[in-house]
Parts: C-alpha cells; sequence; structure tokens
C-alpha cells in the first residue's frame, strides 16, 4: 500500500504525546489536515470522552480534527457515517479494548475505506489496541490474527512495562512463526516510511525478531526486511 502507517504505544493524546503528534500532522503534508479520531476500542468505556480528548488534542495542533463515532459492527458498515473517511488526511483510532475493535473492523466497509486511504498516501494511525489490530497478529489474553494491515507485524504496546530479555524469551517460545515484534513505549510510535520505520516520540521502540532484539530512540530507523 502507498500510504502510511503510525503505531503508537498508548497513552495517546497527553502532554508527553504532543510533540510526536505534532510530527503526524506534519507528515500529511497539509497545512491543516482533515483529521479523524475513532473511538472504537473505547466502545465499551467513554467513547465520546476519548474521541473528545483526541479533538482537542489535535485540534490544538492545527489540525481540522473530528470525531468518527463508530462503536457497532451496523455503524462501521454505515456508508453515510464513514463516507467521512474519504477526504480524511489522517484517520486515528485510539486505545481501548483490542478485541472489540478487531470485531468491528473485520470484513467491514470502514476496512475498505481504510484500505482505499491508504493507496492515497494519507497515514492511517492507532494507539494501543488501535495498533494492535493493525499488524498480522495481536496477543490479547491470548494470540489472534488481526486485520494484516501491516504484515508479518504483531504490536506489542505499553512496553515500558516489559523487559527485552524476557519478552524475546517468551516470543520466541510462543508466537507465530516469522514474526517482527514492535514493543512501542507510551507516548511514543514508529511511522512507516518507504522501506523503514521512523521512531517518534519520547521512548523506545524494541524490534524483536528470532531471538533477538534491538532498541531504538525519536530519530533513529529501522527495517522489518
Amino acid at each position: 500500500m502507498a500510504g502510511r502507517i503510525a503505531l503508537v504505544g498508548g497513552d495517546e493524546f497527553r502532554p508527553a504525546c504532543r510533540e510526536m503528534d505534532a510530527e503526524l500532522v506534519r507528515a500529511t503534508g497539509k497545512d491543516r489536515p482533515r483529521l479523524l479520531v475513532v473511538p472504537t476500542a473505547a466502545a465499551h468505556e467513554n467513547a465520546p470522552l476519548a474521541a473528545s480528548h483526541g479533538v482537542d488534542h489535535f485540534q490544538a495542533l492545527g489540525a481540522n480534527a473530528a470525531p468518527l463515532m463508530v462503536t457497532t459492527s451496523e455503524h462501521a458498515n454505515d456508508e453515510a457515517l464513514i463516507s467521512e473517511v474519504d477526504s480524511a488526511d489522517l484517520v486515528y483510532f485510539t486505545g481501548g479494548n483490542p478485541a472489540n475493535l478487531l470485531d468491528v473492523l473485520q470484513g467491514s466497509l470502514l476496512l475498505r475505506k481504510l484500505e482505499e486511504l491508504l493507496e492515497r498516501d494519507a497515514i492511517l494511525a492507532g494507539s494501543s489496541a488501535g495498533a494492535m489490530v493493525m499488524g498480522s497478529w495481536m496477543r490479547f489474553r491470548e494470540w489472534r490474527e488481526a486485520l494484516g494491515i501491516v504484515p508479518g507485524v504483531v504490536s506489542l504496546p505499553h512496553h515500558e512495562r516489559s523487559a527485552p530479555e524476557s519478552t524475546s524469551e517468551d516470543l520466541a517460545a510462543n508466537a507465530p512463526a516469522d514474526l517482527w515484534a514492535l514493543g512501542i513505549d507510551g507516548a511514543t510510535g514508529c511511522l512507516s516510511g518507504p522501506g523503514s520505520w521512523t521512531v517518534l516520540g519520547s521512548g523506545n521502540v524494541t524490534v524483536y525478531r528470532n531471538g533477538d532484539w534491538q532498541r531504538y530512540v525519536a530519530g533513529e530507523s529501522f527495517s522489518l526486511d
């Protein structure tokens, strides 16, 4: 796909995320990009509040931000509702429950709209649960196939809570074969580009593969080849 993907490790819309998210806004190449905040993963918590926090956060960074209130499968297949994606420069999925988010998105019209968004070189971003569902697999209580928007990848958010050595051992023993695992700290993300990913934010992204791991900080890039 031609578009760009941002995977964020959680703690979205907080002051520590401002610099990272300002970079995402700039990456659209627009002076005032059209941005949608999608709180699907927070449907069983407080989706309106999650969306409101995101809209306020990105408006302060210069985006023309609005909520896209998709919280059910019916919403995800409501053509009138999700037509907003057609004009978006950046679509941002909040954190919450990744299983609920995956169930709503799988096979939906919204998922097709997201694929079209990437084909026109816009940005698709997800934080925590939003990042988890984008890989080929996710681990939430157990391993489960995910959307495959980022093939061959599993996202491990809030990774500042985890030790790389034990994580590497666990992945080597239990993860599906041939996966790249991205351990992404809170208030930290990675943005895809031609042939590589660039780290944004205040923490680390730890890349795991076949029993090895490497840690990257803001401004550094890595490839998944």
